[in-house]
């Protein structure tokens, strides 16, 4: 089984930053696809940023040149810094990831638990 396990959101000022973490774990072959989604209350999730195996990146316009996504493949874990803060990115923020288990097996979506990010004074 494969987990995805996310750590730093919380309570910020406008303007502020933060860093999350997602490390995978489990029976894991290789990871394709990362990516950041986020979930603001009465929205649907929405993709935030995605990185591929080789670094290409890919981001939403309401966040292009404030966050940055990057990944360590030795460590299965992505990242997001978030910069520049705005109250607008409040949301419940999630990693996906796309887990080869098997060299053979088509990669599968796995999900994070997700973590709160509230961008407030």
């Amino acid at each position: 089984q494969v987990q995805l396990v996310e750590s730093g959101g919380g309570l910020v000022q406008p303007g502020g930053s933060l860093r999350l973490s997602c490390a995978a774990s489990g029976s894991i072959f290789s990871i394709n696809d990362m990516g950041w989604y986020r979930q603001a209350p009465g929205k649907q999730r929405e993709l935030v940023a995605a990185i591929t195996r080789g670094s290409s990146t890919n981001y939403a316009d309401s966040v292009k040149g404030r966050f940055t996504i990057s990944r360590d493949n030795a460590k299965n874990t992505v990242y997001l810094q978030m910069n520049n803060l705005k109250p607008e990115d409040t949301a419940v923020y999630y990693c996906n990831a796309a887990v080869v288990i098997q060299w053979w097996s088509p990669s599968k979506d796995y999900w994070g638990q997700g973590t709160q990010v509230t961008v407030s004074s």
